[in-house]
């Protein structure tokens, strides 16, 4: 088996491209990493969304690293990266679930669902509230990361039902590696949070000041450090030597 490497999972309607600055400030730190595409976004957006798709994705990465990984995922890449760790124990090493902390309820899932399908009756499919959003709430830099490998704007209602069967917090309780839940202080995903915590087996919880739900690009800086400690502390455990990087900038 290979050295530990880091595999990255993308939020819903974005792509890979999103881990520009988590890609960049891993490569400095001489950490090998995957960015991957999920079915129905970046490079595979005309695939049909499926959890079993996503984490085949997440294993298949997982196996060009050499077996075993630190995987980090943001929102549907965090469901997606639970659901990985219960079925494959034995690829991870460590997980990074970041903006994921509720459970996917019938009742919320049905609301978005319900907000999905009226935006996707819009004549651009929702494209103009999209780049709305991404200019009014992201930095250009982060805006531009985000867009780069285009938006995926008809896979919510895949999105939604998948994930909508999915149990995270059960998940969780069969994983065995470290897991550290990152959640932006201003998240509104945070609902479950102590549920999500309880269920770790080992667990911790970072919570990022003045960040919201897309932590990792309102504060790239701040994530990677936590990457980057969760890496290391996943490479001490297996006995290798920690990376000696001091700073995720």
């Amino acid at each position: 088996m290979g050295e530990t490497g880091v595999v990255l999972v993308h939020g819903v309607r974005t792509s890979r491209t999103m881990w520009r600055p988590q890609v960049e400030a891993l490569a400095r730190a001489g950490v090998p990493t995957t960015a991957v595409d999920v079915p129905g976004h970046g490079t595979r957006a005309a695939e049909r969304f499926t959890v079993d798709g996503a984490v085949t994705t997440i294993a298949d990465a997982v196996d060009g690293l050499g077996g075993r990984a630190l995987v980090v995922g943001l929102s549907l890449g965090a469901y997606v990266a639970v659901a990985h760790a219960a079925r494959h124990p034995e690829q991870v090493a460590g997980l990074v679930a970041a903006g994921c902390c509720t459970r996917p309820r019938r009742v919320l899932v049905g609301g978005w669902a319900a907000l999905a399908a009226l935006i996707a009756r819009l004549p651009d499919r929702g494209a103009g509230l999209n780049d709305a959003f991404v200019r009014l709430m992201l930095p250009a830099d982060a805006g531009a990361d985000l867009g780069a490998g285009g938006f995926a704007l008809d896979v919510m209602a895949d999105v939604l039902r998948e994930v909508g069967a999915l149990d995270p917090v059960a998940d969780l309780a069969r994983v065995g590696a470290p897991v550290w839940l990152v959640n932006g202080r201003y998240d509104h995903f945070r609902g479950d949070e102590r549920a999500f915590l309880a269920a770790c087996r080992d667990g911790r919880l970072v919570v990022v000041p003045n960040a919201t739900h897309l932590v990792s690009v309102v504060a790239p800086v701040r994530f990677t450090r936590a990457v980057l400690e969760a890496y290391d502390e996943v490479r001490d455990r297996a006995g290798r030597p920690a990376s000696q990087a001091t700073s995720a900038g």
